[in-house]
């Protein structure tokens, strides 16, 4: 098969070449709520390509190759005093896959626990290119389903206007979870 990024021949769908040149994470960060930290591995505009093939077959072979290069390697250096469950956001299944289970699933590690399916929004809304107005109009309403570990991380594909990951966080916080903070694929903020 040939790389996606530069068309060379690849036994993989991204060749190593191109996950060292093009792939390698970066750490931003911003704000939600006032309060909440939400860390992404790139921009946006840096892998838009790769994050359109979320609906697509290829995604679930796409998501795999960006969350070992970013989720897994950052789960291996992930240290805190107690076990933390991580939570994908809606890990609703499109196309044969869920794309934030993939990313939730690559931070296994020995202090981190994925929990699938325990937050889902029911209300299913999408906000993909939705105006900040219209998400505030129409709120996600996450149930939270039980689990034992009391603080979490919230997994997501793309952070946009946050709005998302701040009523997944109230939800949680309405069932006496603490949300330590919140991991991206990518920030979509035009800064």
């Amino acid at each position: 098969m040939k790389c996606l990024l530069c068309s060379s021949w690849s036994t993989t769908h991204i060749c190593k070449a191109c996950r060292a040149e093009n792939l390698d994470p970066s750490f931003y960060k911003r704000k939600i709520r006032g309060n909440i930290d939400v860390y992404s591995f790139y921009k946006y505009r840096e892998i838009e390509k790769l994050l359109h093939t979320k609906h697509t077959d290829l995604g679930f072979y796409i998501y795999s190759i960006l969350a070992k290069i970013a989720f897994t390697r950052f789960s291996e250096n992930f240290s805190f005093e107690e076990s933390v469950a991580s939570l994908g956001v809606d890990e609703h299944v499109k196309h044969g896959y869920s794309h934030t289970a993939i990313l939730n699933r690559a931070l296994k590690s020995k202090k981190i626990r994925p929990r699938f399916n325990r937050l889902v929004a029911t209300s299913k809304e999408t906000y993909s290119g939705k105006s900040f107005q219209y998400r505030l109009l129409h709120p996600r309403r996450f149930a939270v389903k039980a689990f034992e570990e009391k603080y979490v991380i919230l997994v997501d594909d793309i952070v946009t206007t946050g709005m998302t990951l701040t009523q997944a966080a109230e939800a949680l916080e309405r069932e006496g979870k603490e949300v330590l903070f919140c991991l991206t694929l990518a920030d979509a903020e035009k800064r």
